[in-house]
């Protein structure tokens, strides 16, 4: 039976998911909050490519019965867990792990803590702070209704961090959240951000999975609240393995006058269906967004973004970079929209798509929707292959075929490498993709 023409699954139905919360034991709103989900994700269909948003993604190989909720019950050794590609070489202030939905890992520094700073994983921060979770979570722009996965998410989340920094403190070690996969696991990790007024801060998350042959499913939120003048640099690397399920919504909105630099890399997964959303809430809101994408094999890799500028005055410029090789496939839709009175909107959006092998696929789809006339927004893409004469050239000067593609890819991904800011972020991706990269006649 394909996925889309059930929508209830045994190890998933109301008697698992009472189950589930009962070892929560969590206060009756969030249980409140769950059930709503959870009757959400009952009655919604799963999608097909009947579907505008799922046209392009095949979801009929997953099968949710293949996999069950997460469980709690089994100790996790910190010991035995990589510790990311992001925090290598970085002075860290504070640390989250997970494995499988069970944090191994949860510290944050004394200095932090001293200026008010709270992180944490979620379940400790709930039990400490359960009325600053309740204040933000589901406040900003996820919704749990937005489709089958959301739903399944907004009633099972698990795993994951919270942040919240104070008004005008900055936070000036970076801080570092890895959500891990083992064999057949499941990571529904939630990770909220919030930035006060006037706030700084920095943030790297990462995905990954034990062993890449492993298969796993992921159903992913995150909740980036940027204040008004505050500013937050945040990373999103997405690493799986070769068999996992990737679905997640990541949104954000920003303050007055806050900035908001998000860099994605998604390197790894079977499949993966995202959804990036950005609102510019009140004038003055910016958001900048990189994106790195690398494919292999019979990746497919989905990504949909939309930048919201809901007041004036507002800048947002989205850049993207895809990279493919063998059978592999991307799918990118982006939106600028603009609601009426949002005038003096500067948006920009882009993407561009190197294709390494004839196999490979990018669909690119950029749109706009405006309904204010005082604004500039403009978007872009392309789509090319690899240049012969240049794979000739580095070969003339000693170079070999597999380190001439290595050098173009690098050169191809250059333009977004040098609007990221951290320079451990700009290698580790850098050499991520480097070791990806083979060599085609």
């Amino acid at each position: 039976m394909s996925v889309a023409a059930a929508t209830t699954v045994e190890n998933w139905n109301a008697e698992a998911f009472n189950q589930y919360v009962n070892q929560l034991n969590e206060p009756q709103w969030l249980v409140d909050l769950r059930q709503e989900a959870f009757e959400s994700f009952e009655q919604k269909d799963w999608p097909t490519r009947k579907e505008e948003e799922w046209m392009r993604t095949d979801i009929r190989g997953f099968s949710l019965k293949k996999f069950d909720p997460p469980s709690f019950t089994t100790e996790v050794d910190p010991a035995t867990l990589p510790s990311g590609l992001l925090a290598e070489g970085v002075d860290i202030g504070g640390q989250v792990i997970s494995l499988n939905g069970k944090t191994a890992v949860s510290n944050i520094s004394e200095e932090l803590k001293a200026k008010g700073v709270i992180f944490g994983d979620f379940r400790t921060v709930l039990a400490e702070h359960g009325d600053l979770v309740k204040k933000y979570l589901f406040q900003g722009e996820f919704d749990p209704n937005f489709d089958k996965f959301s739903a399944l998410h907004g009633a099972y989340f698990s795993g994951g961090a919270f942040l919240y920094v104070p008004r005008n403190v900055q936070v000036e070690q970076p801080l570092h959240v890895l959500n891990l996969i083992g064999d057949n696991g499941v990571d529904l990790a939630h990770t909220l951000i919030v930035l006060e007024e006037g706030a700084q801060a920095t943030v790297l998350t990462e995905s990954a999975s034990l062993d890449n042959d492993q298969p796993g499913f992921h159903c992913g939120a995150i909740e980036v609240i940027v204040g008004d003048r505050a500013n937050l640099r945040f990373v999103n690397l997405q690493n799986w393995g070769e068999k996992v399920w990737h679905f997640a919504q990541q949104k954000g909105c920003v303050g007055q006058d806050g900035n908001l630099f998000w860099t994605l890399g998604a390197l790894g997964s079977r499949l993966s269906k995202v959804n990036q959303h950005v609102a510019l809430d009140k004038p003055g809101a910016h958001c900048e967004v990189n994106g790195v994408l690398f494919t292999e094999g019979k990746q497919h890799l989905s990504y949909h973004t939309q930048q919201y500028h809901r007041a004036p005055s507002c800048t947002s410029n989205f850049l993207y970079k895809a990279a493919l090789q063998d059978h592999s496939r991307t799918v990118w839709r982006g939106m600028i929209k603009v609601a009426p009175g949002a005038q003096k909107t500067d948006g920009y959006q882009r993407i561009d798509n190197l294709l390494l092998t004839e196999h490979s696929r990018a669909d690119s789809i950029p749109g706009l929707e405006i309904e204010a006339d005082d604004v500039r927004c403009t978007h872009g893409a392309t789509t090319g292959k690899v240049d012969e004469e240049q794979i000739f050239y580095a070969m003339t000067r000693g170079y070999t075929r597999k380190e001439a593609m290595r050098m173009i890819v690098t050169g191809f991904f250059q333009q977004v490498f040098d609007r990221i800011t951290l320079e451990s972020v700009r290698e580790a991706l850098g050499h991520a993709i480097a070791r990806r990269v083979r060599e085609y006649d």
